[in-house]
């Protein structure tokens, strides 16, 4: 098992979106603030080239992680103290709402619910999709379990806010 570390742990989900190539923003704002993070991507941002995968081992100093370990194999993170989602696509939140752990990330995040750990998701949603009434009913039970929605991303990719996801950690949720 992967021991504690001195400072909070953030587990950083990342969706397969275009803007998830500016993750390591993020990760820069986690550490700054004093976090140590570890990501999960989704296979499809994982295996889709929607971000730089050894940069952002090389920024966090540990793997980057899309699919299950085996029961032999350690734990390369410490429990999360908290879960940042972003970007968090129309896919994951509609099977995360419906707690369809079929993926790592997933997985990761319906436990994260049943931990108790507080959890922030940053939308980015194509308009169309969002007016589907499954997403919006998505949304809705996800705030009813406390998850912390930043606003949708309607910008181009150097206009995701990144930052939001941290500071949403800090305030009470919505």
């Amino acid at each position: 098992m992967a021991d504690r570390t001195e400072h909070p742990f953030l587990y950083v989900v990342v969706c397969g979106a275009g803007v998830a190539a500016g993750v390591g923003r993020l990760i820069t704002a986690a550490q700054e603030r004093h976090w140590e993070v570890g990501v999960i991507a989704t296979p499809v941002a994982a295996q889709g080239g929607f971000f730089d995968l050894a940069a952002v081992e090389a920024q966090t100093g540990r793997p980057v992680r899309s699919a299950w370990r085996t029961p032999a194999d350690p734990r390369p993170f410490p429990p999360p103290d908290a879960v940042a989602v972003a970007p968090a696509t129309f896919n994951t939140v509609n099977k995360w709402a419906a707690g369809i752990a079929d993926t790592l990330a997933v997985a990761t995040l319906c436990e994260a619910y049943g931990l108790g750990v507080p959890i922030t998701a940053l939308p980015c949603v194509a308009g169309a999709l969002a007016t589907h009434p499954a997403y919006r009913d998505s949304l809705t039970r996800l705030q009813g379990m406390g998850v912390r929605f930043g606003a949708p991303h309607a910008g181009g990719p150097d206009e995701f806010a990144w930052e939001q996801a941290l500071d949403l950690l800090a305030g009470p949720p919505a």
